[in-house]
């Protein structure tokens, strides 16, 4: 069961416990290069990402918002740093939420201007707060950037927002560390009701990455922590996206599109599963389903029969001929080169 939040709007897409969880991720482009972001943010949504963010180090990124925005389908947030300024720009471009720590961008007067532009033009705030720059007064305290400091930095920041009546927001506490991500998150989500964005941030390559997101987002989702992901890697964005998915799908968050289940391989193979997989994920991989198919492809007859009852769909093969399996029982017999058309053409009928 999910831990119940409040619900805040991102543009079209609602965020909150009685909501799908949503995957986001983050351009790499100069957003200053209004052409490239365009491109890289169609080519996230093409992905299926539903939410993207962008930096905005000047005034002259926030300005490039406006166009960025008219050139893209999906909501847009805009990623400020220390300079208000810069958030009232972005405000003014049609950015659909704002990712800023208000505790960071000077004066009282200043926080009253942003947030009273946000009012009126009905834009949430995501609290971000990131162990490589948290507070330095938090830092003394703790001696280090501990669980305890990032949820101490969160609140700080809620109360900014709480003592001037703005409630729309959603909360990230990140780390590097998986270990203090976790436990920053549960904390968190003992002390208050608001949306929490969860990710390890600077996770790393594709290798490490994979594994600490999907450690880390997805022990919070199964706990039912956890109410938008943003996966981080050093690497294209794209697969940002396809691994955010593959983490919810595999907690059965993801409500369309197709679940792959694959056997490793033995000493029992008499096929060559390696390229029945690839071929399989490459002709689905475009596929618009309205619902989640789960498709299993097997190498033998030892685990595919059982493998094949939970599934939607299902093909085991070798020796030059192949099975198919529909709804848990055996649907046809034909030639093993036969079997991805076979498949390919039961999951568009079931669809």
């Amino acid at each position: 069961m999910r831990r119940e939040t409040r619900t805040i709007q991102v543009g079209d897409v609602k965020i909150g416990s009685g909501n799908p969880i949503p995957v986001q991720t983050m351009t790499k482009t100069d957003t200053r290069d209004i052409k490239a972001t365009v491109d890289q943010i169609n080519s996230v949504e093409a992905e299926g990402c539903q939410i993207v963010r962008c930096a905005v180090p000047d005034m002259e990124a926030a300005e490039a918002l406006k166009p960025i925005i008219k050139g893209t389908n999906i909501p847009i947030v805009a990623d400020i740093h220390f300079d208000y300024r810069l958030a009232l720009e972005a405000i003014k471009s049609g950015i659909h939420c704002l990712r800023i720590n208000p505790g960071n961008i000077g004066s009282k007067r200043r926080i009253e201007e942003v947030v009273k532009s946000l009012k009126i033009a009905g834009i949430p705030v995501r609290i971000g707060v990131n162990s490589g720059s948290l507070e330095k007064d938090l830092l003394k305290k703790y001696g280090s950037p501990t669980s305890d400091a990032l949820v101490e930095s969160a609140i700080r920041h809620i109360e900014i927002l709480d003592s001037l009546n703005f409630h729309d927001i959603k909360i990230s506490v990140k780390s590097s560390n998986v270990k203090i991500m976790q436990d920053a998150y549960r904390m968190l989500g003992k002390k208050t009701d608001y949306p929490l964005h969860l990710g390890v941030t600077e996770a790393g390559t594709y290798a490490i990455g994979s594994v600490k997101s999907a450690i880390g987002i997805g022990s919070l989702i199964s706990e039912g922590l956890g109410d938008t992901i943003r996966v981080s890697l050093t690497d294209d964005p794209i697969k940002e996206v396809k691994l955010g998915h593959d983490i919810l799908k595999a907690l059965g968050h993801f409500k369309n599109g197709i679940e792959l289940i694959s056997c490793p391989g033995c000493g029992r193979l008499e096929i060559d599963l390696h390229s029945l997989v690839a071929e399989v994920e490459r002709r689905v991989a475009k596929m618009k389903l309205k619902r989640t198919l789960k498709i299993s492809v097997l190498g033998c007859i030892v685990n595919g029969p059982g493998e094949a009852q939970g599934s939607d769909l299902g093909i085991a093969g070798g020796d030059g001929k192949g099975l198919v399996y529909k709804g848990g029982k055996l649907y046809k017999s034909c030639k093993e080169s036969e079997l991805v058309d076979i498949l390919i053409e039961e999951i568009e009928n079931l669809n």
